[in-house]
This record gives C-alpha cells, structure tokens and sequence, in this order.
C-alpha cells in the first residue's frame, strides 16, 4: 500500500485548495503502524500458561494422571506419596513453561500480534503518536494557533484528527467524526490517499465554516503528505 508520487501529489494539491477557504492549516501524516506490541505475545504466553494447566486440572486431570502419562521418577528417601505430588509439580511447572513458549510463538508475527492486542491498547498507542507528530511538527506554533493534524495508521486502521485550541474552541470533536471517518474508510479500502483527499476536504468543510481566511493568510506549515518509517526503523 505505498503511496505514489501521484498520490503524494494529490493530497497536496487538497491540502493547497482546501487551505484557500481557512485561516486555518492542515497537516497531513500517514504511519505503517506505531507500535510493535512486543508485549502482547508475552501477555497471551503468561495467561495460556496460567489457565490451561489450571483448567486441565479442574477437568480431572489429578498430579497422579499426569505422573502416569508423563512418567513419574523418585527421590531418595522421600515417600512414595511425596515422590508422586513432587513428580507431578515438576511435570506441571514443565507444563506450563512448554504452553507460555508455544503460545509466546504462534502470537508472536506481526498480523497476529496486532489481531490479538486489545483495541484500547491499539487506540491508545495511535492517539500517543498523533500528539507526538503534532508536537514534533510544530503544529501548535502556528501564529493564530489554528494547526490541524490528519493522521492515519495503516496497520491498525486508526485514525486521529488533532486540532489546536484556536480551531477547538470553535469547532468541538465532534466536528470531525467525518474526517476521521473518511481517513479510515480510506485505509480500510487500502486507498490510503483517497482516503486523506476525501478527508482534507471535509477538513476544509469544517475550517471554512469556523475559521474564516484573513485578509494575510500565509501558509505556515507545509501541505505535503509525511510518511513515517515503521517502528524501530528511521
């Protein structure tokens, strides 16, 4: 889903004319993804070890089953009652790390990783690196503050519109529903960039109606697309 120089183009091109009816100014960022989740596998891996065993042995597998399934072994000088309860603790601890490496490796590749985070994890983690990209552009420098970020993930279909106090206290969230929505629909189609024309315009819809152009209207922040690496790259 990389986008063309074409595409790159275009979105410019909306940014630029949707700009002329707005003192307003959009800024427009595209991420593969913002986050590895690293910790999801490790998640899953700890809980399947934890409730499979357990729930294994609710379902009447007793420590003397999985002796005779496993094969028991003896110590020295111990009981043969302690022998079988320590036999099956060692084969339930080896259980247990045997499903958490099993289960750590079939969450592990990316598309399953991402499948099975929570989605306020995923939400949460977009909304992080939106504020991050609005900050690190400088988007709240602008003169009247009156920035506007349209960013998107690919990988995890999110969507976030940032804007500056000067244009939220004029136009509340809920003025951009649509463009969120539009940027989604667009990444969900894999047409990331008709996604993003479509939402600069409905961006410039809103703009327009709360934020007038003045009479100097100066272009303060750049009308390019910027597409960030993948995490741990760049």
């Amino acid at each position: 889903m990389a986008m063309t120089e074409p595409d790159h183009e275009r979105i410019a091109a909306a940014v630029a004319l949707a700009e002329t009816t707005t003192a307003g100014e959009i800024y427009c960022v595209l991420a593969p993804s913002v986050s590895d989740y690293r910790e999801t596998p490790l998640a899953w891996a700890a809980a399947a070890s934890l409730i499979l065993p357990a729930g294994a042995l609710l379902l009447g597998f007793e420590p003397q089953m999985l002796t005779r399934l496993f094969g028991g072994w003896t110590v020295a000088q111990a009981s043969a009652s302690d022998a079988t309860i320590l036999s099956a603790l060692t084969i339930y601890v080896a259980l247990q790390a045997a499903i958490f490496v099993l289960a750590a490796l079939v969450v592990s590749p990316p598309p399953i990783r991402r499948a099975l985070t929570p989605a306020s994890l995923k939400a949460e983690r977009v909304h992080r690196a939106a504020m991050e990209q609005f900050l690190g552009h400088g988007l709240q420098n602008t003169r009247e503050r009156t920035g506007v970020l349209l960013f998107a993930s690919l990988a995890e279909h999110r969507a976030e519109v940032i804007a500056d106090e000067g244009i939220y206290s004029v136009a509340p969230k809920e003025a951009w529903d649509e463009v969120v929505a539009l940027l989604i629909d667009g990444l969900k189609r894999k047409k990331p960039a008709d996604g993003y024309v479509a939402a600069i315009e409905a961006a410039g819809r809103v703009l327009a109606a709360h934020v007038p152009p003045r009479a100097d209207n100066p272009n303060e922040l750049p009308d390019r697309l910027v597409e960030l690496p993948g995490p741990g790259k760049g």
